[in-house]
């Protein structure tokens, strides 16, 4: 919003990464608190499947990056700050009415929507999933409400609240399991508690919900962005800007979502694939959360800011940095989640109900979400292009494309490779789209440097493989001579082998004397250097 803030992208993405990182641990707190009293059985696998559509809205309309916050941050940025009130209040409105709709719908349909999700449920898991589905419906109305504070907030340069605000859910969920645990005591994973125990899962996620629309939204009303007033009135200016972004890029964000649904769909036959692709997807997205904050959220007001044809020669440049970056930060731990990926999953879960049978389970799951962190990342870089130019329509069509890949991928890999092999289809659906969208940018903007970006990316991909197996050689090595049998060697094992990776990964890398290697490097130095000093 103008004036424009002076706040600087470093500035920024320190901001995000930090608040990001202490909403991921109170994740990670929630996720092992999960598995410790569930394990894979079937409350986790319940919740799996009843969280899909509401987990599916709160990422699709509430999450940073996502539809609803791409389009306010898209149109607010370029306006003035007393413009904002009534654009957000008019958009509130409408989202709000078609959201409430949608809540109704899911508590009435509930039971048809689990099976169409999982036709493989066993009767009890698909009852619990059922009950869990109607307790956390609300939450469709509070995604679109989110995903509007999360895009209004930032583009007023708040970007504090917005970044933290979702460790209120994971407080309320793990609240909500210590008095579970209070009240049953070691028999929290008994049979006959499996229905209270989806409850207060259910529950929870609803309670932090609410918890974080009221935060974002008493700092939206404090600093003039809009209240709870009904508007109607579409011929506001910049309401049909949001709508031209956010109507098509919500459709495409959806249809890439369905994929999800196709991968449940299939997962449902297999004995804990679906707790399996939480826990996994969950390591993943901590740092593929906290990264990509750090890279698109700072990027998004610039893509727009540059969208005009005589500042394309700036924006080009800001994609090599986008990717670049990407490639930057989510190799080098695609080299740690694949070579390590057995002690990861010990040191997390592997405690009370989850048991070394469970990591076996889910070890091979998180190998194959590390292989795709990256496409997963750049194919999101390369939408926040789109978006920024007013088009929408283009990752929808390529997204409607993509569920049929999706499904055909899904159904030859999962035969070959069971749950790993839903995922990979996942991945191979990313690069796809990577490749379409860097085909059509280069005819787009004029001619992009593909040739170059391509062979600095293959080297950082080849640099990625080689510290991969030099960690996974140091892991074999550290069992055979010195085992793993307890936290600390575990703990060892884990560290040892992820410094080999980055340190291999950076040496390797620094030879291809990137500017964005040396960006990175610096902003790195620069936090740390601050932490010191304030010590």
């Amino acid at each position: 919003m103008s004036p424009k803030s002076s706040r600087s992208l470093a500035g920024i993405a320190g901001i995000v990464a930090l608040a990001t990182l202490i909403s991921k641990v109170f994740g990670l707190f929630r996720e092992q608190a999960i598995a410790a009293a569930f394990g894979v059985g079937p409350v986790v696998n319940a919740y799996a499947y009843a969280y899909v559509i509401p987990g599916f809205l709160l990422i699709l309309l509430g999450g940073i990056n996502g539809p609803f916050h791409s389009a306010l941050v898209s149109a607010l940025s370029k306006r003035e700050q007393e413009e904002a009130a009534p654009i957000v209040e008019t958009v509130t409105t409408l989202v709000s009415v078609i959201l409430i709709g949608v809540a109704i719908g899911l508590v009435v349909f509930a039971p048809q929507m689990i099976d169409v999700l999982a036709p493989g449920l066993n009767t009890s898991t698909r009852e619990l999933a059922i009950l869990q589905l109607q307790i956390m419906a609300p939450l469709a109305v509070l995604a679109g409400l989110i995903g509007i504070g999360f895009g209004t907030l930032n583009a007023a340069d708040q970007y504090w609240l917005p970044s933290v605000s979702p460790l209120f859910s994971s407080v309320a969920l793990i609240a909500g399991m210590g008095l579970l645990i209070a009240y049953l005591g070691d028999q929290v994973a008994a049979p006959e508690y499996v229905r209270l125990g989806g409850m207060v899962l259910a529950g929870g996620t609803l309670a932090g919900g609410i918890l974080q629309w009221i935060a974002q939204v008493i700092a939206q009303w404090r600093s003039g962005l809009g209240t709870l007033r009904l508007r109607f009135d579409w011929r506001i200016p910049g309401v049909r800007d949001v709508l031209k972004v956010m109507l098509p890029a919500t459709l495409s964000s959806g249809m890439l979502h369905i994929n999800v649904y196709t991968d449940l769909f299939f997962a449902s036959a297999i004995a804990g694939a679906a707790a399996a692709m939480r826990y996994a997807n969950f390591i993943v997205l901590t740092p593929v959360g906290i990264l990509s904050n750090m890279i698109l959220v700072p990027l998004l007001p610039v893509f727009s800011r540059l969208a005009e044809p005589e500042q394309w020669p700036e924006l080009k440049v800001r994609i090599r940095q986008g990717l670049l970056l990407t490639a930057l930060t989510m190799l080098p731990l695609t080299a740690i989640f694949m070579s390590l990926s057995v002690p990861i999953i010990r040191i997390i879960y592997e405690r009370f109900a989850f048991d070394a049978k469970a990591s076996t389970l889910v070890a091979p799951v998180l190998m194959a979400y590390g292989f795709g962190m990256f496409f997963y990342l750049g194919r999101d870089v390369l939408v926040r292009v789109f978006y920024a130019l007013g088009d929408g329509e283009t990752p929808f069509r390529i997204s409607i494309a993509n569920i049929l890949l999706n499904a055909g991928l899904d159904y030859v890999l999962v035969n070959a490779f069971q749950t790993p092999g839903l995922v990979m289809a996942t991945v191979g659906v990313n690069l796809v789209s990577m490749v379409i969208f860097l085909a059509i940018l280069h005819h787009r903007l004029q001619g992009l440097p593909l040739w170059e970006w391509g062979g600095l990316l293959l080297g950082l991909i080849l640099s990625s493989v080689v510290a991969g197996a030099a960690s996974w050689v140091t892991s074999l090595a550290w069992e055979r001579y010195l085992g793993n049998d307890n936290f600390l060697l575990l703990l060892g094992e884990l560290l040892t082998g992820s410094a080999i990776a980055i340190l291999i990964f950076l040496g390797l890398a620094w030879q291809l004397r990137l500017p964005e290697l040396q960006i990175l490097l610096q902003r790195v130095s620069q936090k740390l250097g601050r932490k010191r000093s304030k010590g």
